[in-house]
């Protein structure tokens, strides 16, 4: 398997082929939702293959509707990591809630 950033450039080509980077963002954003709903059902069923299959396609949409959108899912994920690179907070509940956020 290529790595990450190969694969990335393999699914951009793939959405370009497909005319997926002249389709309207909305569209694209409403498949987003569909993946993330089959990664819950996923979870919920504790059904491996479905989350590693949801995950996968949840990371093609947001690719492509970064495309879109005129950014580079890499931009996006580097930018998100920078925020979050030093961020303090704790679990609560099981979710990290970050510092700031801790009243």
């Amino acid at each position: 398997m290529p790595n990450l950033n190969a694969t990335t450039d393999l699914i951009r080509q793939w959405g370009i082929d497909r005319g997926l980077d002249k389709a309207a963002p909305e569209k694209q954003m409403m498949k987003l939702m569909e993946e993330v709903g089959e990664l819950a059902e996923g979870l919920a069923k504790g059904d491996g293959d479905k989350i590693l299959d949801s995950i996968g396609d949840t990371y093609v949409v947001l690719t492509n509707l970064s495309e879109q959108l005129g950014f580079r899912v890499e931009d996006c994920i580097e930018r998100a990591y920078l925020e979050i690179a030093n961020r303090k907070g704790k679990m609560v509940n099981g979710v990290f809630v970050k510092e700031a956020d801790l009243r």
